[in-house]
């Protein structure tokens, strides 16, 4: 015997006949909704990121519209709503400080509401994970749709990219190569579509590992934004999230352990951004996954990366696109993927990845002959970062790989930019920059200030790139030596807190070392002379954040947040 149809969600709501079922339904309608439309039919949520202050964004809202038609079109009802946007771009100090508020947006809308499922609209670096950490601690069905990268920018026959050449043009000014009038008119060039951008930074990294993890429908995360297969994925995503729905093909079935190693491989072979570490280890605490820096090391530390674009490389994600995407790189991977992986639409990753066009060699390349030889997250430990610091290989300069020198030390970002050009500071090219106070509850946020800019008069003498170390983060655009995430932060005491300027600090990648050379009685003499923490914030969100945030080397995350509840039958509300 066939089992009867599923009583949906939804129909808490407005499938009741009393005053609740009244209310609930007789306020939509004053929308314009026919009565038909509560009748029993998957309402379908759209959670959107769209803001006019998130420009990565900004054409969410009519890209939202084509979600609606793939819902009305597989019977479902779409229900548009908007969550908190945190812009990379435009916010300060630091978008990440509320990515874990967008997050509890994310959550309580959707436990909130009368919803079957949920399609996830997301593009800048921080609303993908923010979105599907939300939904992951709900774990009702859901989908991803990503907004889509800017078209390729260009400076005659050059390709320039987002994030990285902005890096690329402050140096040159500094250098003296480049007038502050080219600087200027370098802005419109580099922004000239709707999308986020169009180098392997934060965003497309996110949206690609959430494709890799089966999360999104094929095509997510390289089709251009304003391609009109993007729109197309819009609707075949309002339609696929109907039958989720009607499947109850809950989120959590896609966020297992192996999803998340097949994330790390594929951030390997794209020398993907830093930031997708703290993002998935946040993302595999709400799941309950058992997920660390030891898996990132573990999986990342053999993977060649195999995808020739920037900020490692010289393409854009609009060439990746035309090379076949995620598709072709999860087929140059091969066994080392979980092939038989399920994946949203019902393909294994296995299929996915057979269908796919070969590598072409140039954009994307095979295992056996890669674009660079390493490509995965290194983790560093050692007397400086006991709990473990992050370096990308890919985006780094072979010769520093293994490296001593001298500390120059700066306490904030502000300390930072008042002496870095300073003729007199005690800096030479053999020196390891060393930022502090700009961790999770440091700055606060763990704001992208890592990769700190070389000093001018370095620069001038042809000085590419030093050796830096921080607890902070830094843009997935951005390039060089950079040891970031350190931990424990020096704000709560951890050994970056301890190094003086002079102090020798030696960094091995191969050896998986990064160390202050300074005796054990020494640094202890320092460690005793440490003022507490006391923090500044008296009120509000960045009260609580202060209070409640995680380290970096579990994903920055709120202590009360790990772990989900599900979406079980709440209250009424009348």
């Amino acid at each position: 015997m066939s089992q009867p149809p599923r009583r949906l969600r939804s129909q808490d709501w407005f499938g009741r006949h009393d005053s609740h079922g009244f209310v609930h339904r007789g306020w939509m309608k004053g929308q314009g909704h026919p009565a038909h439309m509560f009748d029993g039919r998957p309402v379908i949520g759209i959670c959107n990121t769209w803001s006019e202050l998130t420009p990565c964004n900004g054409h969410l809202r009519q890209l939202a519209e084509f979600v609606k038609r793939g819902v009305y079109e597989a019977g479902g009802f779409p229900l548009e709503f908007p969550v908190f946007s945190p812009g990379e771009s435009m916010m300060r100090p630091t978008a990440m400080l509320f990515r874990n508020l967008a997050s509890m947006d994310v959550e309580c809308a959707l436990r909130g509401n009368p919803l079957d499922a949920v399609v996830l609209m997301a593009g800048c670096d921080k609303t993908t994970p923010a979105l599907l950490m939300g939904a992951a601690s709900v774990d009702l069905p859901a989908i991803v749709l990503s907004g889509g990268p800017m078209l390729n920018a260009w400076k005659g026959r050059e390709r320039m990219g987002s994030g990285t050449h902005v890096f690329k043009a402050v140096e040159a000014v500094k250098a003296g190569t480049m007038t502050p009038a080219q600087f200027e008119a370098a802005e419109a060039e580099l922004n000239r579509s709707a999308g986020h951008c169009m180098t392997m930074g934060t965003a497309s990294t996110m949206a690609s590992l959430v494709e890799g993890m089966g999360l999104a429908l094929p095509g997510n995360a390289a089709l251009p934004a304003v391609d009109a297969r993007r729109q197309v994925l819009a609707h075949l995503t309002g339609m696929r999230a109907v039958a989720l729905a009607r499947e109850d093909f809950c989120l959590s079935r896609l966020l297992t352990k192996q999803h998340f190693e097949n994330a790390i491989l594929l951030n390997g072979a794209l020398g993907g951004s830093t930031n997708a570490v703290v993002h998935l280890l946040a993302l595999a605490g709400r799941a309950g996954v058992e997920l660390t820096l030891e898996d990132w090391d573990r999986l990342g530390q053999d993977m060649p990366c195999l995808v020739d674009l920037m900020p490692s490389g010289r393409y854009l994600m609009e060439d990746f696109c035309y090379a076949g995407g995620i598709p072709t790189v999860m087929r140059a991977l091969g066994e080392r993927l979980h092939r038989g992986a399920p994946t949203i639409g019902g393909q294994t990753l296995g299929e996915i990845a057979d269908a796919a066009e070969p590598p072409d060699g140039g954009v994307i390349r095979t295992l056996e002959a890669p674009f660079k030889p390493l490509g995965g997250i290194t983790v560093l430990r050692g007397n400086l970062a006991p709990l473990g610091a992050v370096l990308k290989p890919s985006a780094a300069s072979p010769h520093l790989m293994r490296h001593t020198g001298p500390a120059v030390v700066f306490d904030s970002i502000e300390d930072f930019q008042a002496r870095v050009d300073d003729p007199a500071l005690p800096v030479e090219a053999d020196s390891v920059l060393v930022l502090r106070n700009c961790g999770p509850r440091g700055y606060p946020g763990m704001a992208e200030v890592g990769n700190m800019r070389l000093p001018a008069r370095l620069i001038r003498q042809g000085i590419t790139d030093m050796v830096r170390v921080s607890d902070a983060r830094m843009s997935g655009t951005a390039y060089g030596t950079v040891v970031l995430h350190v931990a424990p932060e020096a704000i709560g005491g951890g050994p970056l807190a301890l190094v003086r300027d002079g102090d020798r600090i030696a960094l091995d990648v191969a050896a998986r070392s990064l160390e202050l050379l300074v005796e054990e009685a020494e640094l202890a003499r320092r460690r005793q002379a440490l003022k507490p923490f006391a923090s500044p914030y008296q009120r509000g969100y960045e009260r609580l954040y202060v209070e409640h945030v995680m380290g970096a080397e579990t994903g920055a995350d709120f202590d009360f947040l790990v772990g989900g509840s599900g979406a079980p039958p709440l209250r009424d509300s009348h």
